[in-house]
């Protein structure tokens, strides 16, 4: 049977794979995280994971690596995780009372073979006082966060509505993942 291996550190990812039942092990890319702003949203999520996924199949050529990253867009704009509470309550203003796109990318790939692709979802926030902006910034919750919120968290409390994958806001489209993982023989349960 075939190792899998997450390239990734995220809590919720993990939280995913244990919800269906996988057994694997982590060893997160230490890759820097940037955004070419010469690729779209669909192609940075995308290029993002593969970069995790080839960063630990070199170290583990014989597992099957699972690498996965999450963007938030707007208007063409890739918003990636803050760096700051300034440029978190920035994003949060730029989200509030509008419609936009979070894409997971995934990549799965052995030793022989490489599947990659991304989801996509349209999330709509309410519009967001600032009072609301700042309280939820001192939680600290949007520092380590695509587009500076957690859909599974307090951020929660700023989606109107979702067209799409709720779990691929989370990060990571978990049922199409499932499908792609059993064509490498990594099964659930």
């Amino acid at each position: 049977m075939n190792q899998l291996i997450l390239a990734s550190q995220s809590p919720r990812r993990k939280e995913l794979l244990d919800l269906a039942g996988f057994s694997y092990n982590i060893q997160a890319s230490q890759l820097k995280e940037e955004i070419n702003r010469n690729l779209s949203p669909a192609e940075n999520v995308q290029w993002l994971a593969e970069q995790k996924a080839t960063d630990i199949q070199t170290l583990h050529p014989e597992a099957v690596i699972l690498g996965a990253d999450t963007i938030v867009a707007i208007d063409g704009k890739c918003l990636g995780k803050p760096k700051d509470k300034e440029e978190a309550a920035s994003m949060l203003q730029l989200l509030s009372g509008k419609t936009h796109q979070v894409l997971t990318g995934v990549t799965i790939q052995s030793e022989n073979r490489k599947e990659t692709f991304y989801d996509q979802t349209e999330v709509t926030f309410w519009t967001l006082t600032q009072n609301e902006i700042d309280r939820y910034i001192e939680t600290g919750e949007p520092l380590d966060k695509a587009g500076s919120y957690g859909i599974q968290g307090k951020g929660a409390l700023f989606v109107q509505k979702i067209d799409g994958d709720y779990f691929s806001v989370v990060g990571l489209p978990i049922a199409k993942t499932v499908r792609v993982l059993e064509t490498f023989g990594i099964t659930p349960f």
